[in-house]
């Protein structure tokens, strides 16, 4: 088993550097350790600490919960090539953090990117996989590597994830004042910078756009689910890892189609459910997701759609999310 340092964490959680697939993933643990383990994945631009609040509720009710900084992110391990971060070295870093806590399998549950890695484990290591609950993004196999479809629709067009694609751009714009673009992230994609009915995508230039310039400022008072507290300790850990590892998720998006686009649907038996936010632009971005997931999953156990929230739904309405969680762990035989 890989050496680990722990150190005791607050409101009940513990901090671990795990060593696993020749990097160190920064984990934060909640609840006995002979509960069901249940393995929580952040997106972007996120931590461990997106999770908090499932963290409490999954320790509470007797699961074992894991919540790591991906690599890139937080106190995880940063390589700096781009290939790195592809879903090949994602999911084995996930599959070294099983071997290390002693487990076969686990349920996972992702959001944003996290949902993206957690259905390439149930891919690429179905064996590991108990159950998936994804949140904000679906299950989907493009016809085609996913730029070459996003340079078609978006011709002429701004689209973040095009932007993404060189490596420089977007860090510089983002390093520049972490906490500021963070803040506006976070307000821009909620419910609340939704509410508007603003077009989740806008319709800018692609030449001389940046990503700043398609979202809603924050306003001086932020809403109740996102303190300058919370702010402050995502701009903490931004301003020491930099962007580099979390954009270039975006940057193996063609590399990770080739390597899982022809392995068929029916490799998920395992019970799949998926969780959103009414508001969450991505829901704009891929139309009638549940309805396909529904028609294309073996084990697809249905939606739950979180009325007025936004794309950071397990942040901006916890009892809801934490409820649906608990409830589809308890349905699909996960149970203390």
């Amino acid at each position: 088993m890989p050496d680990a340092t722990v150190s005791s964490g607050d409101a009940g959680f513990a901090h671990a550097q795990v060593a696993t697939n020749g990097i160190e993933l920064h984990v934060v643990t909640a609840g006995p350790e002979d509960g069901p383990p249940v393995v929580l994945c952040h997106g972007f631009p996120e931590l461990w600490y997106s999770w908090r609040h499932q963290l409490r509720a999954l320790g509470q009710a007797g699961y074992r919960a894991f919540a790591p900084d991906l690599r890139g992110y937080g106190g995880s391990s940063r390589p700096t090539q781009v290939s790195a971060y592809g879903s090949d070295n994602l999911t084995a870093d996930l599959c070294g953090l099983l071997d290390h806590y002693g487990y076969e399998k686990a349920a996972f549950v992702g959001h944003d990117w996290g949902a993206m890695v957690v259905w390439e484990m149930g891919r690429l290591h179905p064996a590991r996989v108990s159950s998936i609950l994804a949140m904000s993004v679906p299950y989907t196999n493009a016809p085609a590597p996913p730029t070459e479809i996003f340079k078609v629709i978006f011709e002429g067009k701004f689209f973040y994830i095009l932007y993404f694609q060189p490596v420089g751009p977007a860090e510089a714009e983002f390093e520049a004042d972490p906490r500021h673009f963070l803040r506006t992230m976070l307000y821009s994609a909620s419910g609340d910078g939704m509410a508007d009915g603003r077009p989740a995508l806008g319709d800018a230039p692609a030449e001389g756009t940046r990503f700043l310039d398609i979202l809603s400022p924050a306003p001086a008072l932020l809403p109740s689910w996102l303190t300058e507290r919370d702010v402050d300790v995502y701009a903490e850990a931004f301003e020491e890892s930099g962007f580099f590892g979390p954009v270039s998720f975006y940057r193996n998006m063609d590399a990770n189609w080739e390597r899982s686009h022809d392995i068929p649907a029916s490799v998920y038996a395992m019970p799949v459910g998926f969780l959103t936010g009414s508001r969450d632009p991505v829901n704009a971005m891929m139309p009638g997701a549940a309805e396909a997931m529904a028609g294309t999953l073996p084990d697809f156990r249905g939606l739950t759609l979180v009325e007025g929230a936004g794309h950071w739904v397990q942040q901006e309405r916890p009892d809801e999310t934490n409820d649906a969680l608990l409830r589809f762990l308890s349905d699909v035989g996960c149970a203390p």
